[in-house]
C-alpha cells in the first residue's frame, strides 16, 4: 500500500484567544452549523468535535472555548481547562490567531502550544480584512517564528478560502489510522445540545452587555414524536432583573429570542419545531460546582 493509498485519523484541536475565529472555520470545514457564532466572546463554552470525513482522511476537530484570562469564577476556570486539555488529547494542534493582530494572549497561548509537545499549524484568519497583504510581511517577520510551525497559513474561514490547503497540511501531519466515527456523523454533540446552543446564540445576538454571559440554556422536552417537533427550554439568569431584560416588555424580547432561535433549528433539524421557553433564576449559578455539573458545563 502507498502513502497515497494510506488511511489518516485523528484529533486536530483549534485553539486560541477568543473571537478568533474557530467556530467559524469548524462550520466551514464540516459544510453546516455546529458550533454557534457571534461578535460576543467566549461564545462557545465547551468542547465541540466536528468531525470531517473523506476517502483518504477523517479528522476530528476540537473546537475549544477561547483561552482567556479567568476570572473567580468557576464557569471561566472550566472554559479554559476545556481548552487545554484539547491540547493533550490532539494529535495535531493550529493555533488560530486574527491577521495584524498580536495580543500577549497570542503569545500565552502559543507558549501552551509549543510545550503540548504536539505538531502544531499556525493559522492567521480574516486576511480578507486586510486590503493590502504585503502589510502582513513585517507583522508575520515580527510575531511570528517560523521554525515553532510545521505550516503557517493565511485564510479566511468566512469565505473558506485558504481552508483546502490547511486540509492537505493537517492530512499529512495526522496519524494512518482506521475512522473513528461513521462516514455521515459531523458532530458528537447530540441535537438536544445543538439546540440549546442555538437558544443561547439567539441570546447572545439580543442581549446586551454582561448579561449574555449570565445566561444558560437547558432543554427540558425534545419530544420527537410529535408534529411539529415540540422542544421546551429553561433560560437560567443569575438575578431576577435579568429575568426582566430577558423576557422584556410584555414578553417581547423573549418572542423575538424564541421566533429567531426556532427558525436556526429548524434549519438544523430540516423540520418543522414549536418551540417554547421560559426563564428561571438560578443565583450564582456559573459559580457553583453542582450547577455547572447539571448544566453538563463541568
Amino acid at each position: 500500500m502507498t502513502e497515497q493509498d494510506t488511511f489518516h485519523s485523528g484529533f486536530v484541536a483549534l485553539v486560541g484567544r477568543p473571537n478568533v475565529g474557530k467556530s467559524t472555520l469548524l462550520n466551514q470545514i464540516v459544510g453546516q452549523k455546529i458550533s454557534i457564532v457571534t461578535h460576543k466572546p467566549q461564545t462557545t463554552r465547551q468542547r465541540i468535535n466536528g468531525i470531517l470525513t473523506t476517502p483518504r482522511v477523517q479528522m476530528v476537530f476540537i473546537d475549544t472555548p477561547g483561552i482567556h484570562v479567568a476570572g473567580g469564577r468557576l464557569l471561566n476556570q472550566s472554559m479554559n481547562r476545556a481548552a487545554q486539555e484539547a491540547l493533550h488529547d490532539a494529535d495535531v494542534v493550529v493555533q488560530m490567531v486574527t491577521a495584524g493582530q498580536w495580543h500577549a494572549l497570542d503569545q500565552q497561548v502559543q507558549q501552551q502550544v509549543q510545550a503540548s509537545g504536539r505538531p502544531a499549524v499556525l493559522v492567521v484568519n480574516k486576511v480578507d480584512r486586510i486590503k493590502q497583504r504585503q502589510k502582513l510581511l513585517p507583522w508575520l517577520a515580527e510575531h511570528v517564528d517560523g521554525q515553532h510551525w510545521r505550516k503557517v497559513l493565511l485564510i479566511s474561514a468566512r469565505s473558506g478560502s485558504g481552508v483546502d490547503d490547511l486540509l492537505q497540511t493537517l492530512t499529512g501531519l495526522l496519524p494512518a489510522g482506521p475512522a473513528m466515527y461513521p462516514e455521515e456523523q459531523v458532530s458528537d454533540r447530540s441535537q438536544r445540545f445543538l439546540v440549546a446552543e442555538l437558544i443561547r446564540e439567539q441570546l447572545l445576538r439580543y442581549l446586551h452587555k454582561e448579561l449574555p454571559y449570565g445566561v444558560h440554556v437547558q432543554i427540558e422536552k425534545f419530544d420527537e414524536h410529535s408534529k411539529p417537533l415540540a422542544i421546551a427550554a429553561v433560560i437560567w439568569v443569575e438575578r431576577d432583573s435579568h429575568k426582566g431584560m430577558v423576557i422584556g416588555k410584555q414578553g417581547e424580547m423573549l418572542k423575538q429570542i424564541g421566533k429567531a432561535a426556532r427558525l436556526q433549528i429548524n434549519k438544523l433539524l430540516q423540520r418543522q419545531v414549536h418551540l417554547t421557553l421560559w426563564v428561571s433564576v438560578r443565583a450564582g449559578w456559573q459559580s457553583n460546582p453542582q450547577a455547572l455539573r447539571d448544566s453538563g458545563l463541568e
